[in-house]
């Protein structure tokens, strides 16, 4: 269980309150309208922002004050991190040594990750040889070899073209369905929350809210989500 025990995250001037819990392995889509703090709720989780006040606990044992490698979570940002310099397999490798001094045990988790994620052989090439559904497998590449609980999506596949957004949702289904891990993501499209969150969090005024079905949620939306997202936004 992901409890947020009535915390407090600050980003500069602006504060995201949050005080609910998320079933481990479950899906949830984060939802607001821009600016809200949707982005702020996983920098505070991931461990990348203050959280004054209130306590973070991952099953049952507090990590408010833990830095980001000790947390239980991996974070796949927008752009995806991909260093122009490296191979893929060393971009990947990143994830689980930042000097890349990796064992053959290491090196074979890195060959799987490539592997589940449709890129085997091209652990050789360097990002600008690649395509951006590539780049961003590559990405979810690295984020899988930390074989971390909790997985939080900050819009990464927002550039991609429908058809490759789908296929890497999908993917990202998959992998959840497989390991276990309990995923957030932040979306601003309706139909990509569908597609793979049961639940979702809306996040307005400065305040998370708690996990509501997400069918409930879009279905009928409060307000400050009916404006954001228009009528044409609520398929």
């Amino acid at each position: 269980m992901l409890t947020l025990d009535a915390i407090t995250i600050e980003n500069g001037g602006y504060a995201v309150q949050a005080d609910l819990t998320i079933a481990p392995g479950q899906r949830v889509a984060v939802i607001g309208p821009s600016g809200a703090g949707k982005s702020t709720l996983l920098g505070g989780i991931a461990g990348f922002l203050p959280v004054p006040h209130g306590r973070i606990l991952w099953r049952d044992a507090e990590i408010t004050a833990s830095t980001p490698g000790q947390r239980p979570v991996a974070m796949l940002f927008q752009d995806g991190n991909l260093f122009p310099h490296l191979t893929l397999a060393q971009n990947v490798g990143l994830g689980l040594r930042p000097d890349l001094r990796l064992s053959p045990e290491q090196r074979a988790q890195v060959d799987a990750a490539l592997t589940r994620v449709g890129l085997s052989g091209l652990g050789a090439r360097k990002p600008a040889a690649l395509s951006g559904g590539q780049q961003s497998r590559a990405a979810l590449a690295r984020v899988l070899v930390q074989s971390r609980d909790i997985l939080l999506l900050d819009e990464p596949f927002a550039a991609l073209g429908p058809a490759l957004k789908a296929d890497m949702l999908d993917l990202v289904a998959e992998v959840c369905a497989d390991t276990g891990a309990t995923l957030l993501m932040v979306s601003h499209d309706p139909t990509d929350a569908r597609r793979i969150c049961s639940h979702a969090v809306l996040v307005a005024d400065g305040q998370a809210h708690p996990p509501v079905e997400t069918a409930t949620l879009l279905n009928d939306p409060p307000p400050a989500l009916r404006a954001y997202l228009g009528q044409d936004g609520l398929p």
